[in-house]
């Protein structure tokens, strides 16, 4: 009697002991997003963490065998983030830009839309930039629209406004505390022009897509050097031969915005 109840605390440790390897063997990657850009990353009604960004993150983890843990973080901290190790990704509609390589390394693009510039219907502007001067043109900081306007539209004569999120540059431009905004189209389109104050608003047909501000596309920043880049790249070339990728683009879009064409 004793020796077998001396074998059975043993077979328990055993199996505890298994069972913790396990859990320490999975794979976690960290990944940064800025939960207020729809239709790409956005919270629903009961706080759940939503939209094309996010899909094709946990898309890709599955391939990796690894779990997704996602970290919310304004636009302008997600390289800071990844520098200090915050982060291992930042999935977040991050464009691929020559002055973003310096500090951070990419994958090759998951998808490429242009720069629209949106104001209300009777605003007057309609020459970019002549038309600009004077007016007040709201951007999301630290992104590419705010470097773009910036340079080109400040010395024209509009001022600037830089907002955390661009859900903030768009209550503003509906409260008539602006007078433009230059945004990316979709994000343009799905989030104010289909909302019930969109009605009142329209882009004008300039498409702003200067290689030197807007880059390449959209791409998963990683650090320097990490090899976590390649395996992100095959991951994501898996996505588009078995179908996932089309899949979770006809969810968010009606049209191809992969920039493959």
């Amino acid at each position: 009697m004793k020796i077998k109840s001396s074998v059975k605390p043993l077979v328990l440790a055993a199996v505890f002991a298994l069972s913790g390897m396990a859990q320490a063997s999975e794979r976690v990657l960290r990944i940064g997003v800025e939960a207020a850009y729809p239709p790409f990353a956005f919270k629903t009604a009961d706080n759940q963490l939503v939209g094309f960004d996010y899909d094709i993150g946990q898309a890709l983890c599955t391939r990796l065998e690894a779990t997704c843990k996602w970290i919310e973080i304004e636009f302008d901290g997600l390289i800071p983030s990844l520098k200090v190790r915050k982060i291992d990704a930042a999935i977040s509609s991050v464009s691929i830009t020559q002055e973003r390589l310096k500090s951070v390394d990419f994958t090759t693009s998951y998808y490429r839309l242009p720069a629209k510039l949106v104001t209300r219907k009777d605003s007057g502007i309609g020459a970019v930039p002549g038309d600009l001067a004077g007016k007040r043109i709201g951007v999301q900081r630290a992104t590419n629209f705010d470097r773009y306007a910036t340079e080109n539209f400040e010395p024209a004569g509009a001022q600037i406004i830089k907002y955390g999120s661009q859900n903030e540059v768009f209550l503003d431009l509906v409260a008539g505390r602006l007078d433009a905004s230059l945004a990316g189209s979709v994000a343009i389109d799905e989030g104010l022009l289909k909302t019930p104050s969109g009605a009142a608003f329209h882009m004008l047909s300039d498409n702003f897509t200067d290689e030197q501000y807007f880059g390449t596309g959209a791409g998963i920043a990683v650090r320097k050097h990490d090899p976590l880049a390649q395996e992100l790249d095959a991951a994501l070339a898996g996505l588009k031969a078995d179908g996932t990728y089309e899949r979770i683009r006809k969810k968010y879009f009606e049209y191809d915005i992969s920039g493959d064409n």
